[in-house]
């Protein structure tokens, strides 16, 4: 149950990143180099706004290594337990 909440909690880290890279980002209108050029845009970014998303992508993908590795870990441990039946332990070893 544990993992699959990593692995919720990646999806929203990464959703919340989407939303902060797209509000960090704003267009500005920068004045002609030389008289009679026109004006042009130019994207400018907020550092904070920036600094938020790059953390949220970061904690998206750790979340999302840990909630799937463990997702992995536990479906080969059931599978490992249910192929092993009596009858695929070998005996014991009789002295002699």
């Amino acid at each position: 149950m544990r993992h699959v909440v990593q692995v919720v909690l990646a999806a929203l880290a990464l959703s919340g990143a989407v939303v902060t890279g797209l509000a960090a980002r704003s267009v500005a209108v920068v004045a002609p180099v030389t008289d009679g050029q026109p004006s042009t845009t130019s994207a400018v970014f907020d550092p904070p706004l920036m600094m938020l998303t790059w953390l949220l992508v970061t904690l998206a993908g750790v979340l999302a290594v840990l909630g799937v590795a463990g997702l992995v870990r536990a479906r080969r441990a059931r599978t490992a337990v249910q192929l092993r039946t009596p009858e695929s332990v070998p005996p014991a070893l009789e002295p002699s």
